[in-house]
């Protein structure tokens, strides 16, 4: 098939173009400047902004399916900067089917748009969005994904949201990179009494995951206008699992620990200065990350397994050896 994957040049879109080149399909990298390797890959990479709608309607053009997996991640503080990459900018990608004909559209959400601070044990899709929200990224991607379930016509265009949760693996650029360098400046704390259990996912199971939903989103399917958990579909204790990463890269485990209700009013001063600052980047703490890492958030995937067959093909202990010879350069 014919497949345009926007953020193509980031940790899943590269992985996507990836899975999709080797089986055959033809991409188009869409992204925000030249990425020579997805060339190399055979991809054709088109240069555009997700907040230029004609650009990306263009972009559009002649595709079967299109992958949405950009959108701006982390914690800052600043609205503009979440609800113009992830709300706004799925807006035009839903725009951009409709003027181009586009059959599929598959967009990589979050599983952070259910997330009120408490625990989430074994929750399924039928999880609602919370009355409030802890983070604008959160927000921003629960507007998208309304908006793109919401745009589910069959006949027109089919349209299917996705949650992978943690996606880590070789080459992130956040998720693992972050927790070595605040544990190399002495700054990683564990956060709440360290028994809370989390989902992962591998990379390359996310990346999967994503092709059997697209070629499943076909008319008839259950897919069409629905939302997806996914994960390794094995929760691991949080903080284990962290020194698990810190051992890998030759770093002793975390030894300091905070309270979550402490880490919560840092969290909330940092929001509140550099909300009032107007400071870029992100607050060392917030209430989301505080929450995030010492709470439980796992996830009943069997709507996956059960309406595209999605199961997870890299297990923990292999993920975590291909990691180990990434930090390593092996």
């Amino acid at each position: 098939m014919k497949a345009l994957v926007t953020g193509a040049g980031g940790f899943l879109g590269r992985c996507l173009v990836e899975h999709l080149v080797r089986r055959g399909d033809r991409v188009r990298a869409l992204c925000r400047r030249d990425y020579p390797e997805l060339i190399s890959l055979g991809a054709e990479v088109v240069r555009a902004d997700l907040g230029d709608r004609p650009a990306v309607e263009a972009a559009c053009g002649g595709m079967d399916v299109v992958f949405h997996a950009a959108g701006v991640a982390g914690i800052g503080v600043l609205w503009h900067d979440y609800y113009a990459a992830n709300t706004l900018g799925t807006s035009h990608v839903i725009e951009g089917c409709r003027a181009a004909g586009v059959g599929r559209l598959v967009f990589t959400s979050s599983p952070s748009v259910t997330f009120d601070g408490s625990d989430q044990c074994g929750i399924d899709e039928s999880a609602p969005y919370p009355k409030r929200w802890l983070c604008h990224y959160q927000h921003t991607k629960a507007l998208a994904e309304q908006e793109v379930l919401a745009a589910n016509q069959p006949g027109r265009l089919l349209t299917c949201a996705l949650r992978p949760h943690l996606i880590w693996g070789p080459r992130d650029r956040h998720l693992i990179p972050r927790l070595l360098d605040r544990a190399r400046r002495g700054r990683l704390r564990r956060v709440g009494d360290g028994t809370n259990r989390i989902d992962t996912i591998y990379v390359d199971n996310a990346a999967a995951a994503h092709l059997q939903a697209a070629d499943a989103l076909v008319p008839g399917a259950v897919l069409g206008g629905r939302a997806y958990f996914l994960s390794q579909g094995e929760p691991v204790n949080c903080w284990q699992w962290i020194d698990q990463v810190l051992a890998l890269a030759e770093l002793p485990p975390v030894r300091g620990s905070i309270s979550l209700a402490a880490a919560w009013r840092i969290g909330r001063v940092m929001e509140l200065l550099y909300g009032s600052l107007r400071l870029s980047g992100e607050p060392p703490m917030t209430r989301f990350l505080a929450a995030q890492l010492a709470t439980s958030h796992y996830f009943d995937i069997s709507r996956a397994r059960r309406d595209f067959g999605y199961q997870p093909q890299v297990s923990m202990a292999e993920g975590m050896v291909r990691l180990e010879e990434f930090l390593k350069g092996r």
